[in-house]
């Protein structure tokens, strides 16, 4: 999981009207091996109390499954600044 982001700061018509740039997530797919680009929206954070209750999930754009995907402390960071929403568990 890795972010990106749009045009470069000024290059574009959304950078020069203050509008934010969109963030985009690499991801790819377990099951049928896929690699794409997902918006915030498109994912989802859970945040537990240990690593097996802190994940992030989407479902595949190609194939349709659901996956479900371990999230250690760097990609919560990445996941969280780029807008995805965040459920907290106790």
């Amino acid at each position: 999981m890795s972010p990106s982001s749009g045009p470069a700061p000024g290059s574009g018509p959304a950078e020069s009207a203050g509008a934010p740039v969109a963030v985009t997530f690499k991801a790819g797919c377990p099951d049928c091996r896929a690699r794409f680009e997902l918006g915030a929206g498109a994912l989802r954070l859970a945040i537990g109390g240990s690593r097996r209750t802190t994940f992030y999930s989407f479902t595949c754009p190609e194939c349709g499954a659901s996956v479900r995907k371990p999230a250690g402390e760097r990609i919560v960071e990445l996941l969280t600044g780029g807008g995805v929403s965040t459920l907290r568990r106790v």
